[in-house]
């Protein structure tokens, strides 16, 4: 028998309790789940990982074949100097389906010009501002083309919209502008009516959206970001919303979270902030993941999502 320990917030194993128990014993592994202090750490098999949970030493773990996140995000574990074991990210359905969910609409909602609809309820019947294009007239730039931004990308695709995304690599999605590397990101930016940022946190992204690349976008343009908050200049967004360079930006992650309540951004016209909302690990979809990982590593078979180190991600 094999010792799963689950390392999250203790909260949070009632959500996981019965869902991860019975997709480890649906793979056929006999596996007993542990709370952090109830063995001895060398007699760990397999780490199921949050940031925000108690292990943040991967030392005494000398027995751990994997330690298996639970977040998408590796970027708070990936330059731990402690963790030796092999690293698995969090790429599971639910998570995907509700970026996809958070993505659409937003995207939806700018392309139909919903708040200003919604801010001219005062009984005047206005049709001077037209009809919205139809969406196969209207750019929507994908920055980032992982598992969740492909995903987004084909959703939107597939609902008409012009979609270019660029990646750090080369991409071929059928159906989607691939472009990437510097070149590619100037004529992405140039594009980009409304932009969606679904980057990993690494140190090339880190305030990809800065002042310089901000100017680049058309006047007026759109920015939705799920992915991570380090992408932006917070500063730079600011100002660029001020001068009209940036119409509105709805913004779902922060540096700090939560929000602290004097930050800009709450306050500002032309910003949605939601609160970290877009994509979150369900208990159900997630512990499917990480059962059919401690099934692949105990059949000698390749983990899935092993995260580079080299690439952060």
């Amino acid at each position: 028998m094999i010792r799963v320990l689950f390392a999250d917030k203790p909260e949070n194993w009632a959500r996981y309790e019965r869902p991860l128990t019975e997709a480890i014993a649906a793979t056929g592994v006999e596996a007993q789940i542990v709370q952090p202090g109830e063995i001895d750490p060398a007699q760990v098999d397999y780490v199921v990982y949050s940031p925000q949970g108690p292990v943040q030493d991967f030392t005494a773990y000398t027995g751990a074949k994997a330690v298996l996140n639970l977040w998408a995000g590796v970027e708070r574990v990936v330059g731990n100097e402690t963790l030796t074991q092999p690293l698995c990210r969090m790429v599971d359905a639910g998570l995907e389906r509700g970026m996809v969910d958070y993505v659409t609409g937003h995207v939806l909602r700018y392309h139909l010009g919903i708040d200003a609809t919604l801010a001219q309820q005062d009984g005047v019947w206005r049709h001077d501002g037209g009809v919205p294009p139809l969406a196969r007239d209207r750019s929507v730039v994908m920055l980032g083309l992982g598992a969740l931004g492909k995903a987004c990308a084909e959703a939107l695709a597939g609902l008409g919209f012009a979609v270019t995304g660029w990646s750090r690599s080369p991409k071929d999605i059928p159906g989607i502008t691939c472009l990437n590397g510097d070149d590619g990101l100037a004529e992405a930016l140039s594009k980009a009516e409304i932009l969606v940022s679904i980057l990993p946190d690494t140190p090339e992204t880190t305030e990809l959206l800065n002042a310089d690349t901000l100017v680049q976008m058309p006047k007026g343009a759109r920015i939705i970001n799920p992915g991570r908050g380090t992408l932006i200049d917070d500063d730079a967004l600011l100002a660029a919303l001020d001068r009209g360079q940036i119409g509105h930006a709805t913004l779902d992650v922060f540096r700090a979270e939560p929000l602290p309540p004097e930050h800009p951004y709450w306050a500002h016209p032309h910003v949605t902030v939601t609160p970290h909302i877009a994509a979150e690990s369900r208990a159900e979809t997630a512990s499917e993941v990480i059962a059919e990982n401690i099934r692949r590593g105990e059949a000698g078979e390749p983990f899935l999502y092993l995260v580079d180190r080299s690439r952060g991600y």
